[in-house]
């Protein structure tokens, strides 16, 4: 499911919810990703109250082990993912890129982390699964390669010399 509180220009809700089907598709998640598109402040509450972090942010993830049922067929749910449109629309300015693109890269980070991976701790692993799958949903820059140096190794990992 996808809830569009902000509207993004040439995006639709069911524009999104193919990407998102297509981004399950490719990166293996099971289960249903719900997609919410909304303000900073909406995601600066749910950072402060599910990260302890009182800051806008991008993007949130929120993996689930839950089930949903529904009449009698078992349908689990991968997770939701949640978006700040304002934000996007700073980054999609910055990067010359349209919102609704950025609107994409942000989801698909979103997912990935549904699917296990963490660019916080993975020394790169993330950042390489997510540029080679921008790539192929012929998407912009990602968002962790346009936060890293150009030798691609997070700040906290690389040696110095």
């Amino acid at each position: 499911m996808v809830i569009l509180r902000r509207r993004i220009a040439k995006l639709s809700a069911s524009t999104l919810e193919r990407f998102v089907l297509r981004v399950r598709r490719v990166v293996h998640v099971r289960g249903t990703v719900n997609v919410l598109v909304t303000n900073s402040s909406e995601l600066r509450a749910l950072n402060r109250r599910f990260r302890g972090a009182d800051k806008a942010t991008d993007v949130l993830s929120f993996p689930s082990p839950q089930v949903e049922v529904e009449r009698s067929n078992a349908r689990r749910v991968a997770g939701d993912v949640a978006i700040s449109a304002d934000v996007a629309r700073e980054n999609a300015a910055r990067l010359g890129h349209s919102v609704a693109d950025e609107v994409r890269i942000l989801t698909l980070h979103g997912i990935l982390h549904l699917a296990g991976f963490d660019h916080e701790r993975d020394n790169g692993v993330m950042a390489r699964r997510e540029s080679q799958l921008r790539r192929q949903l012929k998407l912009e820059a990602g968002l962790i390669e346009r936060t890293l140096p150009h030798d691609g190794m997070p700040r906290a990992k690389r040696r110095t010399a």
